[in-house]
């Protein structure tokens, strides 16, 4: 995967907002399950009081508060409040809100942040709760001794009737600081949350007792907990949606480029690099193999990136919750990890057959395509049928084999996740009720719990994809990396503007890459302008290997081959085969029209250009026989017509460059007699100042020819003209006797 990181460079700014969006997102989801436990500890448990700070108090109430407050403490509640009378200004506006301050001073809390709340809590909730507390015991006396031993008196000693707060008043100060020493104790082992929690009732009291509706206290709480969880939930929406799009618009730009590049690369290669890739295998990278990339790379900016936020922010979260159930969230963890490691162990090695055994299906289904006719003809359609199932059924056994596998992890998974849900509730309940945990918080947990699995469960299933996408990615890369054998020069040279084509060899061996032996050796000749130099030999000598260096489809092993005097090498590839109209062994029609594939080698042809070539290659007959002529749809291939109306339309296309160079490999062959002394005829009249070289097999053809090259197991054992090799070349005499009698070749 890494081979192909530098094709997302265009796509940065994509990614880094969609990176930018997965933070928004991942906090969103996060914060969820926060709402959801301060609904249910806050909005249901504690009426919608979220605080031991009260908004308003009596200022009765805050007095004996503040009995049980040390100096420093009693100071810094003090300060936060504001004592409101009939005589204060802003009585009128508060006293619709608190309907006790008609009867009694109230204290008010001032606009304060959050970090002050926090401070007060601890202390004004300890006193709330010692004031609740004694405030019980003096409503039941029966309980009275056993449980005030806990402040450090015995409140059944105090007369009935009697204010036990005035009285603890009136107690020396010592004695008071000894009594709040001994609360602080008691509360040493309750955690903030649960002191806030134990408050709440006696707040709620308080509020009652100001005259304030606690229904609609709760009731506002929810709805605007509610609000702000819709509101949460929308944002994380939009996020998604965004970087859905963000990230098909990068996969999708990818894969296009990756085709392009792909594309192109190929459209380079020479006959060396072709021979190192099937055309199945490259369509397979082109497509297959791309779409694999175009998934992963969607899968990792939507999760690979989003996992792990999730994943540590949960661990973060759940930690604040409840720090004494982390090994829970580490049991989990473990169990997950093992399970996806082992189906990752039995599931790898198979993604990496399945590309190329997709290979193998497609160069099959491609060899019947393109072979049906000799199929038909052989009558192996059952033949051909078993190997298309042979090979239909590996891909399909391997893909059903890791399907199975994978299978398998979702009910895992889901047994994972009840289970750890039924071991939050059992522990949390236990918690809960030893009052070390809020129910809130105990449900908050178990949903970081879920999102951290999940986190590693979208981890896990992206490391089961990389492999498949890592091989994918390997062979397009493979691809793109592959270096042209052929290059142009750094700096090239030109052709003269006064171009003859003159081609001359000089001394030129050739081997196929990986070879053991030159397949030509030796081989010189010059070919002129004006001239026809044809090549005749026996089956395997060379002949169209020698007119494939020409156009550089092959670099000579040694030795050179020059046109005008200027090596081909010295030249750009493209300024070469400008000069050159190329009529290959074998013809190739595009899908179109015949005017489109004329216009293949000049887009800028007039029609009378492309009437002329028609009329020269002898494809005027057929073509004008055609009801829409020009127009006549061509099929992929040129299938729907013979192979001598392929032969002639491809001549009419080189034809129609108007090159000074022509190179017909072997591209009479499919003519009849008749049809290729006309082509030749005409050819001679409008191309005859052009250079051409002509591969054929037929002393007919080429009996006329200025020069006749006689090759045999790659090497020139002839050379000169039809009546000249009869009298000097055995090879050549052999050819032409097998072909014609004495008469004809006279």
């Amino acid at each position: 995967m890494l081979r192909l990181v530098k094709y997302l460079k265009p796509y940065l700014w994509l990614i880094l907002i969609a990176v930018a969006l997965l933070f928004v997102q991942a906090n969103a989801d996060l914060a969820l399950p926060d709402y959801m436990s301060n609904i249910v500890n806050y909005g249901i448990q504690q009426g919608g009081v979220q605080n031991a700070v009260p908004v308003a108090i009596r200022q009765s109430e805050m007095n004996r508060l503040a009995l049980f407050m040390n100096g420093s403490d009693k100071d810094a509640a003090l300060n936060d409040y504001n004592l409101v009378d009939k005589n204060s200004p802003e009585y009128e506006q508060y006293v619709k809100d608190y309907p006790a301050l008609a009867n009694e001073p109230v204290y008010i809390l001032k606009s304060v942040d959050q970090a002050e709340i926090n401070k007060l809590n601890p202390i004004m909730g300890k006193a709330i709760i010692v004031v609740s507390f004694i405030q019980q015991l003096t409503a039941n006396p029966s309980q009275a001794p056993a449980m005030g031993q806990g402040l450090g008196f015995d409140l059944s000693k105090i007369p009935p009737g009697t204010d036990v707060f005035a009285l603890l008043a009136k107690l020396p100060p010592a004695t008071l600081a000894q009594m709040t020493n001994i609360i602080n104790q008691k509360f040493a082992t309750l955690g903030e949350s649960m002191i806030v929690q134990m408050a709440v009732g006696p707040v709620k009291a308080e509020y009652a007792a100001l005259g304030m509706d606690t229904g609609k206290i709760q009731t506002d709480y929810i709805v605007h907990t509610g609000i702000f969880m819709l509101l949460v939930t929308l944002l994380s929406i939009t996020c998604t949606i965004a970087v859905g799009y963000l990230s098909a618009q990068t996969a999708a730009g990818l894969a296009r480029d990756l085709r392009r590049n792909v594309f192109e690369r190929v459209e380079s290669f020479s006959s060396v690099e072709f021979n190192k890739f099937s055309t199945a295998s490259l369509i397979t990278r082109s497509t297959n193999d791309v779409t694999q990339i175009q998934m992963v790379v969607i899968m990792v900016m939507r999760m690979v990136i989003y996992a792990p936020i999730i994943g540590v922010g949960g661990i973060i979260r759940a930690l604040g919750k409840s720090t004494s159930m982390w090994w829970i969230i580490a049991l989990g963890v473990i169990v997950l990890l093992g399970l996806v490691l082992t189906i990752f162990s039995i599931a790898l090695p198979k993604f990496k057959i399945i590309q190329s055994l997709i290979d193998r299906l497609n160069l099959v289904t491609r060899e019947n395509l393109s072979g049906m006719m000799v199929i038909r003809a052989f009558n192996m359609q059952d033949f051909e049928e078993k190997r298309f199932d042979k090979a239909n059924q590996d891909v399909t056994s391997v893909n059903l084999f890791v399907n199975r596998v994978m299978v398998t992890m979702m009910p895992a998974m889901m047994l994972l996740m009840n289970g750890l849900t039924v071991l939050i509730i059992w522990v949390g309940a236990h918690q809960v009720a030893q009052s070390q945990m809020q129910v809130g918080d105990m449900i908050a947990f178990m949903q970081y719990a879920m999102q951290i699995v999940f986190s590693f469960l979208m981890l896990s299933m992206m490391f089961i994809i990389l492999p498949r996408a890592a091989v994918s990615a390997d062979r397009i890369a493979d691809v793109l990396e592959t270096e042209p054998l052929i290059k142009d020069p750094e700096n090239p040279q030109r052709f003269p503007a006064s171009f003859h084509g003159v081609i001359e060899f000089r001394n030129v061996n050739f081997r196929y890459p990986g070879a053991e032996e030159d397949v030509l050796h030796d081989i010189s000749f010059t070919a002129k302008p004006g001239e026809t130099t044809a090549f005749i030999g026996t089956t395997g000598s060379g002949k169209s290997t020698i007119v494939s260096l020409i156009p550089r489809f092959y670099e000579v092993t040694s030795g050179s081959i020059s046109i005008d005097g200027i090596d081909i090498r010295d030249v750009t590839q493209h300024d070469l085969r400008e000069k050159i109209g190329y009529v290959p062994q074998k013809g190739n029609l595009f899908s179109g029209t015949i005017e489109s594939n004329l216009l293949y080698a000049d887009e800028n042809a007039s029609e009378e250009e492309l009437q002329l070539a028609a009329d020269i290659s002898q494809s005027s007959e057929f073509i004008n026989a055609k009801p829409e002529g020009m127009q006549t749809e061509i099929a992929q291939g040129g299938t729907n017509v013979s192979g001598g109306q392929k032969q002639r339309l491809s001549i009419a296309r080189a034809l129609v460059k108007k090159a000074p160079i022509y190179i017909f490999d072997d591209s009479f062959s499919a003519l009849d007699f008749k049809t290729d002394a006309a082509l030749r005829k005409s050819l001679e009249e409008h191309a005859g100042s052009s250079t051409i070289l002509t591969v054929t097999q037929r002393i007919a053809t080429i009996k006329n020819a200025e020069q006749i090259i006689v090759l045999d197991e790659g090497n020139v054992v002839g050379k000169g003209t039809h009546e000249e090799l009869m009298e000097s070349c055995e090879v050549y005499q052999g050819i032409a006797f097998s072909q014609l009698s004495k008469e004809e070749l006279a």
